[in-house]
């Protein structure tokens, strides 16, 4: 494999770190946080004692102000894992960025050392029934009343939604201006009228909370207002690159973590006199999806980079995005063929990777999304 140039010594211990929390704070109680369908809000709680959330929050809001790298880790070490409960990235590299990056200094001092410290779970209430990756055709509204926003609609498959106190919603506030007609507020969970709905049964992810949520005159006031009223698309478009970064960061990680079990099991798994990696089909799958898997690497890695420096634009991010879901897809299919009835239990990791894997096409814009902004790149006049 390629050495990762972009991390140093002081990143190679917070990983250690990371990894040590893990195996003692989630892998004993993981498989009961997916029956409940929860992870305990104690976690939150340890994670942020360990400063493992919003790493590169300032000080002056209670975080450390390390490099995105520190995130990044904090990400790579849950992925690898494979315990996908923890929501943190969504805290982290949504919520409390919008927060830091749009929020008034009276916003970030009252909510941001609480999520550092895990005491306040965020949460990002974008999706509706009817809007998904046309977020400018949202119907929930908020009417100004006095000093206060009164806040009516509905958001569906909200990760964090169940657990969260902060929550940064999308809503129109002019409904006749499409795209410029969008406004965020911050939602405290505790609203009268804010309303959470069942906690969703989905196909994977199964210990992370995903929610319908309510808002039923839900009043808030207008200094909640996240950025300028109108303003609220144009945010979340500048925010967008980083979000589709983080998918393509798990994909990345998945993706090698898939193979390095897969090739661990058909090398001592005996058919025929001999172990399933002897056959050469086995090999050549491997060597196929290792290749994919050091080219998807390389060009994360670069964009990671190139974020930091303030120049990934949304078309590499994009491309980024929908390459590195489309190869997770298919690493985890063909890893677990190799796994054979085995990969389907439940109580092998490739199987819960399998069905975790498939939001990766659907999450953070679609893959049909994806390539309607590369081709617009490409052929733009």
């Amino acid at each position: 494999m390629i050495e990762r140039t972009l991390f140093n010594e002081e990143h190679d211990m917070f990983r250690d770190m990371v990894r040590r929390f893990i195996d003692k704070e989630i892998a004993p109680y993981h498989e009961q946080w997916e029956k409940d369908g929860i992870v305990p809000r104690e976690l939150w709680l340890k994670a942020g004692e360990m400063g493992l959330l919003c790493c590169t929050i300032s000080e002056e809001y209670g975080g450390v102000g390390a490099d995105y790298l520190y995130d990044v880790i904090v990400f790579e070490e849950l992925f690898r894992s494979g315990f996908s409960g923890p929501g943190f990235l969504i805290h982290t590299d949504l919520v409390a960025t919008y927060i830091n990056s749009f929020g008034t200094d009276e916003q970030k001092a009252r909510i941001l050392p609480k999520m550092v410290s895990g005491e306040w779970i965020g949460s990002l209430g974008m999706t509706e029934p009817h809007a998904g990756s046309d977020l400018k055709n949202i119907r929930t509204k908020a009417v100004r009343d006095g000093d206060d926003y009164v806040i009516n609609g509905q958001k569906v498959f909200i990760s964090n939604g169940q657990n969260c106190d902060i929550l940064v919603c999308a809503t129109k506030t002019d409904s006749a201006a499409g795209a410029n007609g969008v406004t965020l507020f911050i939602v405290e969970g505790d609203r009268e009228g804010f309303v959470r709905g069942k906690n969703l049964d989905k196909l994977g992810m199964k210990a992370q909370d995903t929610s319908e949520l309510f808002f039923e005159n839900v009043r808030v006031p207008a200094s909640n207002m996240l950025g300028e009223e109108g303003k609220g698309f144009k945010i979340m478009m500048q925010k967008l690159a980083q979000e589709r970064l983080a998918q393509a960061i798990r994909s990345a990680t998945v993706t090698e973590t898939v193979i390095e079990w897969t090739r661990d099991y058909v090398s001592q798994r005996e058919a025929f006199g001999g172990t399933i990696a002897d056959f050469q089909n086995t090999q050549f799958k491997l060597a196929e999806l290792q290749a994919e898997a050091v080219v998807g690497r390389v060009f994360t890695d670069k964009c990671i980079e190139m974020f930091m420096q303030g120049k990934l634009d949304s078309v590499t991010a994009a491309i980024a995005k929908m390459q590195l879901s489309n190869l997770h897809c298919k690493a985890v299919d063909e890893c677990l063929q190799l796994f054979g009835g085995w990969g389907y239990m439940w109580e092998y990791p490739i199987c819960r990777a399998y069905a975790d894997a498939r939001i990766v096409k659907i999450a953070g814009g679609s893959i049909e999304i994806m390539k309607t902004i590369i081709a617009k790149d490409m052929f733009k006049k």
